[in-house]
């Protein structure tokens, strides 16, 4: 029997599936011959009152068997997660191009796609507020501005020895995961409806759906056994093809699909938020940076969807690692006739902390240092040195930061400085391709901001032939939660992981759940896993030290057996006895992140329950002909803990990079000027591709004694933090282009994505001002 897996990089459990075909998806799932599907029938207009729909030559079309409107909602018109701002079909206004407005349920995808055509609907335009401009122009919020402070902001500035003002236009992205939005559902008995999903968020669904149908919770069971692929668009982007599936379903008394193709995808579904981040700070000769003010606007969408939270750990993520003594923060939700934006890894925070590594950029050029210098200069100091906790904006004392000891590691292990000064001697003589090299730390909070969502049940049976069941509320998407469970839980028991199999989350069997997301899958489920074998391993104890006579401490559990005293059982035979004395073998656990709160209106509390680290060197070569750019090397040394398992953290860690690379490169989301999304597919929104990949990747997991807080066998969260290391990436585009101009004083201020033509057009500009 092989020792505990615990530490060790094991394969995902499903890599063989996935490399062979076998994994199941939504659409994979067998279907009844007699199971309809569903076309969506979405808006050509971004903004205007629907005069007149005529849907008649749809319903008479071939292999039709309904249409839906709103008027067929037995409850609640409401597809959003939190505000109710988000109908199912739109009713007497459409509010963005590409909004459902009516569905088509017929016998094939085919049949439904071409009924929708025939539908004839009149509009009466409205003015569209496309762009943040426009909205902020307006003054078109959500709501009433937030703003968090810190200090005397505007008296540091005035005061300040030197002063620079600057903006950032970061652009958003999609979520372009491989699997689409997905939904199936089977009608029941009585009422009840079965959703399977490719979803983050079962519960979620579990009570949108219901509350579209008008019954109970119990009523609905919603089941997830794998996305491909989630990065947050499927947290609650999934709610709008459940329930039209599930509509459709209750009306027809038939199973009933939705499977959105790419385009259509694109079309309806939020991305990242794209941003505007101006800002103003003062500074002093050494680079120690004494005020900033920063203006974060972004572009929300129709409703609020997640907006109000993203825009919060935005805020909460303004100063990265820096310990900024005045600060403030100003966050604008703006309301636009667009898709509604959504959740995409990092949540907020990676356009928070662009902005802020734009602003070391900045006042680096000013005073001819290098980036890393001003950077060292204003990070908060490490926990073994601080003589006490530095406070973030927010009044969260910082009291595990290592990114002082992580940065002089990786910069000596990359050997950053001698590389820095070859590039500057490189672009002296080079006039048509410039390189350049830039650092980024990282600071990533992790929990969810909104503190009841920190909670995780798990459930757990033990068979009498030693096998395990474990269900738990997180979800697979790739990232590798079920293999680190299924991980931990064999660990527990002692037995190897092929005697525990974890089945589909379902909301059946672990119900309440939160959302997998926030980093915080593994920290949750991992410790409600945890605590419900701990449980049973309990229970196991009792009787079985009763049984043999000793006590229940010298009762162990060892690769595959069971010590009891001076005993040696199997793992199986114990199950097996514990049945027969007529022991539950079934045991739930539950975890809640201790010691966190947060006062939104305050703007005070500890949101995070820890921080995770982590730092990235990136080279660049560009061509100054045609703005291509090219990643030659990054180097980076990443904080997970103590890593449950190596190979499923090493793979987030340079997936998360190379996502994060596209979004500041090359993928750009491109509206026309009537609202329509003109980079709708493949052809048109360019994502790394493998010939993108750095020539030389090099990544490190930092060694430490683990996390300081009490997380489950001391790791780290590691789905979000990594995709922030691509920071390196623009100011290493930065220091390439600042060669053209008189160097180092003409600081290029480019936005993002860093395309050819963005690229192109800024070195020109930089040559002429050399």
């Amino acid at each position: 029997m092989p020792g505990s897996s615990l530490h060790q990089p094991v394969a995902h459990d499903s890599a063989t599936l996935y490399v062979t075909g076998e994994a199941r998806y939504v659409d994979d799932i067998a279907f009844p011959a007699d199971g309809l599907h569903i076309a969506l029938g979405l808006s050509e207009r971004a903004h205007a009152h629907i005069m007149e729909m005529d849907l008649s030559d749809c319903l008479a079309s071939r292999d039709v068997v309904t249409v839906l409107t709103a008027a067929d909602i037995p409850g609640d018109n409401d597809a959003s997660p939190v505000f109710g701002d988000d109908p199912i079909f739109a009713e007497n206004t459409v509010e963005y191009h590409g909004q459902a407005i009516f569905a088509v349920v017929a016998r094939s995808a085919k049949a439904a796609r071409m009924a929708v055509a025939k539908a004839r609907i009149i509009y009466q335009d409205l003015p569209a507020i496309l762009t943040i401009d426009d909205a902020l122009a307006q003054n078109h919020y959500l709501e009433t501005p937030y703003v968090l402070t810190t200090g005397s902001v505007e008296t540091a500035l005035a005061t300040a020895q030197h002063t620079l003002s600057g903006a950032i236009r970061i652009g958003g992205q999609e979520h372009f995961y491989l699997e689409g939005q997905a939904a199936y559902a089977m009608p029941g008995e009585a009422g009840d409806m079965t959703i399977s999903v490719s979803s983050q968020h079962p519960t979620e669904v579990q009570h949108k759906v219901a509350q579209a149908l008008g019954v109970p919770f119990h009523a609905v069971t919603v089941d997830v056994r794998r996305m491909g692929g989630g990065f947050g668009g499927k947290e609650s982007q999934s709610n709008l093809p459940s329930i039209i599936s599930a509509l459709a379903a209750r009306k027809t008394g038939s199973p009933v699909k939705l499977v959105y193709d790419r385009d259509e995808d694109m079309r309806v579904t939020g991305k990242r938020h794209d941003m505007l981040i101006s800002y103003a700070v003062g500074y002093v000769d050494n680079g120690r940076i004494s005020a900033i003010d920063v203006d974060q606007a972004l572009r929300c969408g129709m409703s609020y969807d997640l907006s109000q939270a993203i825009a919060e750990r935005a805020v909460l993520h303004a100063h990265n690692c820096y310990a900024i003594d005045h600060m403030r923060i100003t966050s604008r939700l703006c309301k636009t006739h667009t898709p509604s934006n959504t959740a995409f890894r990092g949540f907020g925070g990676p356009q928070g902390m662009m902005a802020m590594e734009r602003i070391i950029e900045d006042v680096a050029a000013a005073l001819h240092l290098d980036p890393v210098v001003v950077r060292q200069r204003n990070y908060f100091t490490d926990w073994t040195t601080a003589k006490k906790a530095q406070l973030t904006a927010y009044h969260m004392p910082v009291r595990d930061c290592i990114i002082n000891t992580l940065t002089d590691q990786l910069l000596a292990s990359s050997d950053y400085v001698r590389r820095r000064q070859a590039i500057e001697s490189f672009n002296q003589s080079s006039p048509i391709f410039k390189k350049g090299i830039g650092f980024a730390p990282v600071m990533f909070g992790i929990s969810f901001n909104k503190t009841i969502l920190n909670q995780a049940g798990a459930l757990i049976h033990i068979y009498t032939d030693g096998s395990v069941h474990l269900n738990h509320g997180g979800t697979e998407m790739g990232q590798g939660l079920y293999t680190k469970t299924r991980q931990i839980c064999a660990h527990a028991f002692g037995i190897s992981d092929d005697m525990v199999k974890i089945t589909a989350t379902s909301t059946g069997k672990v119900p309440n759940t939160s959302a997998t997301a926030a980093s915080s899958g593994t920290d949750l489920n991992g410790m409600a896993t945890q605590h419900a074998a701990e449980t049973l391993k309990g229970r196991m104890a009792e009787y079985l030290s009763t049984l043999y006579q000793t006590s229940a401490d010298a009762v162990r559990f060892v690769e595959g057996q069971v010590h009891i005293g001076d005993e040696r059982i199997s793992f199986a035979e114990a199950a097996s006895q514990c049945w027969q004395g007529r022991i539950s073998l079934s045991a739930t656990g539950f975890y809640a992140t201790p010691d966190i709160h947060w006062d939104r209106d305050a703007g005070r509390g500890s949101p995070f329950y820890y921080f995770a680290y982590g730092a990235s060197v990136s080279e660049v070569t560009v061509d100054i002909l045609t703005g291509e750019s090219r990643v030659n090397q990054v180097d980076i040394l990443h904080d997970v803990g103590h890593s449950i398992n190596p190979a499923i953290d090493l793979g987030q860690i340079e997936g998360g990079f190379i996502q994060g690379m596209g979004w500041l490169t090359m993928e750009e989301l491109v509206y026309g000027d009537d609202g329509r999304l003109l980079t709708h597919a493949p052809s048109t929104y360019k994502i790394p591709a493998t010939s993108d990949r750095p020539d030389e990747m090099y990544i490190d997991l930092y060694e430490s004694d683990g996390n300081r807080s009490d997380t489950i066998h001391k790791s780290k969260a590691v789905g979000e933090p990594p995709f922030m290391l691509a920071m390196s990436v623009y100011g290493a585009v930065s220091h390439a282009l600042q060669s053209l101009g008189q160097y180092p004083d003409t600081y290029p201020m480019l936005n993002t994505p860093l395309t050819a033509e963005h690229i192109l057009m800024t070195a020109h500009q930089m040559k002429a001002s050399g």
